[in-house]
Protein backbone atom coordinates (compact mmCIF):
# COMPACT_ATOMS: atom_id res chain seq x y z
CA UNK A 1 0.00 0.00 0.00
CA UNK A 2 2.66 2.46 0.81
CA UNK A 3 4.16 2.95 -3.28
CA UNK A 4 0.53 3.43 -3.96
CA UNK A 5 0.47 6.25 -1.14
CA UNK A 6 3.71 7.58 -2.59
CA UNK A 7 2.29 7.39 -6.22
CA UNK A 8 -0.38 9.43 -5.53
CA UNK A 9 1.68 11.54 -3.17
CA UNK A 10 3.63 12.46 -6.34
CA UNK A 11 0.53 13.41 -8.50
CA UNK A 12 -0.71 15.53 -5.85
CA UNK A 13 2.73 17.26 -6.29
CA UNK A 14 2.37 17.55 -10.04
CA UNK A 15 -1.30 18.95 -9.89
CA UNK A 16 -0.13 21.59 -7.10
CA UNK A 17 1.24 23.65 -10.19
CA UNK A 18 -2.46 24.25 -11.95
CA UNK A 19 -3.42 25.84 -8.73
CA UNK A 20 -0.53 28.34 -8.84
CA UNK A 21 -1.79 29.58 -12.08
CA UNK A 22 -5.30 31.03 -13.14
CA UNK A 23 -6.92 29.74 -16.05
CA UNK A 24 -6.38 32.15 -18.12
CA UNK A 25 -2.60 32.34 -17.51
CA UNK A 26 -2.59 28.11 -17.69
CA UNK A 27 -4.33 28.69 -21.35
CA UNK A 28 -1.25 31.24 -22.86
CA UNK A 29 0.74 28.12 -21.07
CA UNK A 30 -0.70 25.56 -22.94
CA UNK A 31 -0.58 28.01 -26.67
CA UNK A 32 3.32 28.31 -25.76
CA UNK A 33 3.30 24.75 -24.80
CA UNK A 34 1.71 23.72 -28.44
CA UNK A 35 3.94 26.37 -30.68
CA UNK A 36 7.28 24.91 -29.08
CA UNK A 37 6.00 21.04 -29.36
CA UNK A 38 6.69 21.58 -33.20
CA UNK A 39 6.13 17.58 -33.95
CA UNK A 40 3.22 17.34 -31.83
CA UNK A 41 3.65 14.61 -29.68
CA UNK A 42 3.08 16.18 -26.31
CA UNK A 43 6.79 16.09 -25.46
CA UNK A 44 9.52 19.35 -25.69
CA UNK A 45 12.19 17.51 -27.32
CA UNK A 46 15.96 19.37 -28.21
CA UNK A 47 15.11 19.04 -31.73
CA UNK A 48 11.64 21.29 -30.66
CA UNK A 49 13.40 23.66 -29.07
CA UNK A 50 15.87 23.74 -32.45
CA UNK A 51 13.14 24.17 -34.47
CA UNK A 52 11.05 26.99 -32.30
CA UNK A 53 14.45 29.03 -32.20
CA UNK A 54 14.70 28.38 -35.83
CA UNK A 55 10.88 30.15 -36.01
CA UNK A 56 11.86 32.62 -34.41
CA UNK A 57 15.05 33.44 -36.87
CA UNK A 58 17.81 31.98 -34.52
CA UNK A 59 19.82 29.34 -36.69
CA UNK A 60 22.99 28.54 -34.73
CA UNK A 61 21.84 27.09 -31.75
CA UNK A 62 24.46 24.74 -30.36
CA UNK A 63 23.68 21.16 -29.28
CA UNK A 64 25.53 21.98 -25.85
CA UNK A 65 23.12 25.17 -25.27
CA UNK A 66 20.07 22.62 -26.31
CA UNK A 67 21.23 20.02 -24.24
CA UNK A 68 21.57 22.41 -21.23
CA UNK A 69 17.84 23.73 -21.56
CA UNK A 70 16.58 20.03 -21.80
CA UNK A 71 18.83 18.88 -18.58
CA UNK A 72 17.01 21.64 -16.55
CA UNK A 73 13.72 19.32 -16.74
CA UNK A 74 13.36 16.45 -14.35
CA UNK A 75 12.51 14.00 -17.02
CA UNK A 76 10.62 14.42 -20.07
CA UNK A 77 8.93 18.03 -20.93
CA UNK A 78 5.52 17.55 -21.01
CA UNK A 79 3.06 20.08 -20.68
CA UNK A 80 2.34 19.54 -16.60
CA UNK A 81 6.76 19.48 -16.51
CA UNK A 82 6.70 22.85 -18.45
CA UNK A 83 3.96 24.67 -16.17
CA UNK A 84 5.69 23.63 -13.28
CA UNK A 85 9.42 24.77 -14.57
CA UNK A 86 7.52 28.09 -15.21
CA UNK A 87 6.04 28.16 -11.50
CA UNK A 88 9.63 27.57 -10.20
CA UNK A 89 10.70 30.30 -12.35
CA UNK A 90 8.15 32.56 -11.35
CA UNK A 91 8.38 31.94 -7.79
CA UNK A 92 12.01 33.04 -8.14
CA UNK A 93 10.41 36.61 -8.30
CA UNK A 94 10.52 38.80 -5.59
CA UNK A 95 6.48 39.79 -4.58
CA UNK A 96 5.28 42.54 -6.28
CA UNK A 97 5.67 44.90 -2.70
CA UNK A 98 9.15 44.46 -2.41
CA UNK A 99 10.35 45.70 -5.77
CA UNK A 100 7.61 48.78 -5.26
CA UNK A 101 9.29 49.22 -2.12
CA UNK A 102 12.67 48.95 -4.52
CA UNK A 103 11.51 52.04 -6.89
CA UNK A 104 9.65 54.05 -4.07
CA UNK A 105 13.28 55.04 -2.87
CA UNK A 106 14.11 56.93 -5.96
CA UNK A 107 9.84 58.31 -5.67
CA UNK A 108 9.71 60.01 -1.80
CA UNK A 109 6.53 62.18 -2.82
CA UNK A 110 4.81 58.34 -4.15
CA UNK A 111 3.66 59.43 -7.22
CA UNK A 112 4.40 55.66 -9.32
CA UNK A 113 6.48 57.49 -11.89
CA UNK A 114 10.10 58.61 -12.00
CA UNK A 115 11.69 60.51 -14.54
CA UNK A 116 13.09 57.70 -17.21
CA UNK A 117 16.35 59.85 -17.64
CA UNK A 118 16.69 59.59 -13.59
CA UNK A 119 15.77 55.70 -13.66
CA UNK A 120 18.28 54.97 -16.77
CA UNK A 121 21.24 57.16 -15.07
CA UNK A 122 20.38 55.10 -12.21
CA UNK A 123 20.61 51.56 -13.86
CA UNK A 124 23.93 52.17 -15.59
CA UNK A 125 25.50 53.81 -12.29
CA UNK A 126 24.55 51.64 -9.60
CA UNK A 127 24.61 47.99 -8.33
CA UNK A 128 24.87 45.54 -11.35
CA UNK A 129 24.67 47.93 -13.81
CA UNK A 130 22.29 48.01 -16.90
CA UNK A 131 24.21 48.47 -20.59
CA UNK A 132 22.90 51.29 -22.59
CA UNK A 133 21.06 48.48 -24.55
CA UNK A 134 19.60 46.86 -21.79
CA UNK A 135 17.76 50.07 -20.23
CA UNK A 136 16.40 50.93 -24.07
CA UNK A 137 15.14 47.41 -24.29
CA UNK A 138 13.36 47.78 -20.79
CA UNK A 139 11.91 50.99 -21.95
CA UNK A 140 10.94 49.37 -25.54
CA UNK A 141 9.26 46.85 -23.66
CA UNK A 142 7.76 49.77 -20.69
CA UNK A 143 7.39 52.40 -22.54
CA UNK A 144 7.74 56.22 -20.66
CA UNK A 145 4.93 58.34 -21.06
CA UNK A 146 4.53 61.56 -23.51
CA UNK A 147 6.60 63.16 -20.56
CA UNK A 148 9.27 61.00 -20.11
CA UNK A 149 8.20 59.58 -17.16
CA UNK A 150 8.16 55.28 -16.07
CA UNK A 151 5.21 53.95 -14.61
CA UNK A 152 6.79 51.70 -12.20
CA UNK A 153 3.32 50.68 -10.39
CA UNK A 154 2.48 49.25 -13.73
CA UNK A 155 5.60 47.80 -14.43
CA UNK A 156 6.09 45.81 -11.10
CA UNK A 157 2.74 44.56 -11.12
CA UNK A 158 3.65 42.87 -15.02
CA UNK A 159 6.94 41.70 -13.63
CA UNK A 160 5.14 39.78 -10.62
CA UNK A 161 1.70 38.73 -12.48
CA UNK A 162 2.53 38.53 -15.95
CA UNK A 163 0.36 41.26 -17.43
CA UNK A 164 -0.63 44.99 -17.93
CA UNK A 165 -3.02 46.23 -15.17
CA UNK A 166 -4.95 48.27 -17.91
CA UNK A 167 -5.55 45.40 -20.20
CA UNK A 168 -7.57 43.22 -17.57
Amino acid sequence: MAPKKAKKKAAEGNSNVFSMFEQAQIQEFKEAFTIMDQNRDGVIDKNDLRDTYAALGRVNVGNDELDEMVKEAPGPINFTIFLTMFGEKLKGTDPEETILNAFKIFDPEGTGILKGDEIKLHLMSQADKFTEDEVNQMFQNFPLDVAGNLDYKNLCYVITHGEDKEQE
